[in-house]
């Protein structure tokens, strides 16, 4: 691996620590002779997931000068290099700061559509990024984020707990609020793809497409997020929300719920049934 880190980066490698694993890749830091220190994601295969992260965090990128994510030092199919971001905890400053900045991500340079040119990926799991092509957001969501992942899930699901999640899919068109254009979204917005570092929080572990802006807030408060409350507030005051928005944070957080039913299981089933509930009022 550091053969290939060097060849990669045109620089040698003088230390490599690793720090883990996650899902099929193994996490590293790495020091260069150049001084450049960097944080290496590697995976015998892993070139889709690769190809889309990276595609995601430039995408994302392009929202605006001030975007809160990292710049792509390298790629190639076996591994992903990004800048070393040394953690910090995250201060109250740094949480208004993040959600300033989230806020522009959503609001800059909007995509045309929902969805991305690429293939997507959520942890090791195939995400259809297929573009919307003039339709609206609840039915995109409902095709594209519910219905693949309740079919995968639904041997880990009870007839039940079935039942809500397809209620919540018929009703889609009004339980979604009103119409919002299509937002740059990190899709995959949950404590630990947040990166407090400095004075600033940035975006790592995309699953980047143009979403709708309620899904990235949903997600946060999800697993929980520090500093979420100053976050929102940040937020809301750079871009308002549309009225009503908490009451529908339990249907964006029924894609990321499904993902979990897929990856690990029943464990999941009775939060995805509460989650489908409150959606549905």
């Amino acid at each position: 691996m550091p053969a290939r880190l060097a060849r990669l980066l045109g620089a040698d490698v003088e230390d490599l620590r690793g720090l883990g694993s996650s899902h099929a890749w193994t996490l590293h830091r790495a020091s260069l002779a150049d001084g450049r220190e960097v944080f290496v994601k590697a995976a015998s295969d892993q070139a889709g997931v690769f190809a889309a992260e990276v595609a995601g965090l430039r995408w994302l990128g392009e929202a605006g000068p001030d975007a809160p994510v990292p710049d792509v030092v390298a790629a190639d199919e076996h591994m992903l290099v990004l800048p070393w971001l040394e953690p910090a905890s995250p201060t109250p400053s740094a949480a208004e700061r993040f959600g300033r900045e989230l806020a522009a991500l959503h609001t800059g340079r909007r995509p045309a559509e929902y969805g991305a040119p690429w293939d997507g990926f959520i942890a090791d799991l195939p995400l259809d990024n297929t573009l919307s092509e003039g339709r609206d957001w609840p039915a995109w969501y409902a095709e594209r984020r519910l219905e693949p992942y309740l079919r995968d899930g639904a041997r880990h699901l009870s007839s039940g707990e079935i039942r809500l999640v397809e209620r919540v899919i018929e009703d889609i068109g009004t339980l979604a609020g009103p119409p919002e254009p299509p937002s740059r979204i990190h899709g995959d917005l949950w404590s630990g793809n947040v990166q407090w570092t400095g004075d600033r929080a940035l975006l790592i572990d995309p699953a980047a497409h143009g979403g709708h802006r309620e899904t990235d807030l949903a997600m946060m408060a999800l697993f929980g997020t520090p500093q979420l409350d100053r976050i929102l507030a940040a937020y809301d005051e750079a871009a308002p929300l549309a009225d009503g928005w908490r009451a529908r944070v339990p249907l964006h957080q029924l894609h990321p719920l499904l993902v979990h039913v897929v990856l690990f299981g029943t464990t999941y089933g009775a939060t995805l049934a509460e989650a489908a509930r409150a959606a549905l009022g």
